[in-house]
């Protein structure tokens, strides 16, 4: 039950942050592992997926820690992720412009426009109230307009 009602947002959540689908299927799965060692600490089940989606923000953040110190090289990195050089110019564009976002609003668009999820499922997984959510994903837009808009341009 737990598995299938957060796996896709865990996921989400940590793609935002790693870029790696590896790295982000792992992260989903040692939290669920986390999540029921330590169950008994959420006392407030309505706060549970919040809890845990911070625990997965943590666990991406630490690979990401740990992949700085790790540099490997050039060829290989192409090796490991061909789904990256395989993007069509404007989807890179994308990725990179979502990558310069904030922690929080990267998960928010993600949630919202990759994942399909509604306001208040995000509301909930991110621990936000209506009106945050909303200002966050305002300004994350705005922000992705304005880094997106020259490459759109130049398109037509």
């Amino acid at each position: 039950m737990i598995i299938r009602a957060h796996s896709r947002t865990l996921f989400a959540i940590a793609y935002g942050i790693l870029q790696n689908r590896e790295e982000a299927e792992d992260i989903v799965q040692d939290s669920l592992v986390k999540a029921w060692k330590t169950r008994w600490r959420v006392r407030d089940p309505e706060k549970f997926p919040a809890w845990l989606a911070t625990v997965a923000r943590h666990k991406a953040h630490d690979v990401c820690r740990k992949r700085r110190t790790v540099s490997l090289p050039e060829q290989l990195t192409e090796t490991i992720e061909p789904e990256r050089t395989n993007r069509s110019a404007l989807d890179q564009r994308l990725h990179s412009a979502l990558a310069t976002l904030p922690e929080l609003h990267r998960a928010a668009l993600t949630l919202r426009y990759f994942e399909e999820m509604d306001y208040r499922s995000i509301e909930n997984t991110l621990g936000l109230t209506n009106g945050a959510l909303r200002g966050i994903l305002g300004r994350g837009l705005a922000s992705m307009r304005k880094q997106l808009r020259p490459a759109l341009v130049s398109k037509d």
